[in-house]
């Protein structure tokens, strides 16, 4: 509530505790003659001015619970965000692990092929077609394989 921003939360509790001596002045009020002109008035000021200060007091209370829900929640918030920096620092590091074994992996691959096409580079079968090697099948097939010991 914008009311509470600008007035203090003691304001509300005097206007209630002024509503309660207003009422009991009124019963006072009524044995001075001059005054008991006013009680009338003074009881319906007095009665607005203890619903006002109760309905703000139940409106300080609720605001005050949720700013606690909040600072909780902010904590909670803050808590999670470090756990998750750790996580993320921990799939980066996976995440690099694996690019260094397919890295490895593959220079492997392309030193055993190299090795292994030299040696068949100047077979030409008749008609200009060539002699596929098996060694070939294998390191496609070693190359195209699911990695399951990479973690």
């Amino acid at each position: 509530m914008w009311i509470l921003e600008w007035l203090p939360n003691w304001m509300f509790y005097a206007i209630f505790f002024a509503g309660i001596l207003g009422v009991i002045a009124t019963y006072v009020l009524g044995f001075i003659p001059f005054l008991s002109a006013y009680k009338i008035p003074i009881q319906v000021i007095s009665i607005i001015a203890i619903v006002v200060g109760t309905y703000m007091a139940g409106a300080i209370s609720n605001e005050e619970s949720w700013l606690a829900k909040v600072k909780d929640v902010e904590a909670k918030v803050a808590e999670v965000q470090v756990q998750s920096a750790k996580e993320n620092i921990k799939i980066v590091e996976k995440v690099v692990k694996k690019i260094e074994v397919v890295r490895v992996q593959g220079n492997e691959v392309i030193k055993y092929v190299d090795r292994e096409v030299v040696k068949y580079d100047t077979k030409f079968a008749p008609g200009g077609i060539c002699e596929i090697p098996k060694e070939f099948f294998i390191a496609h097939n070693d190359a195209a394989k699911e990695r399951r010991d990479v973690k």
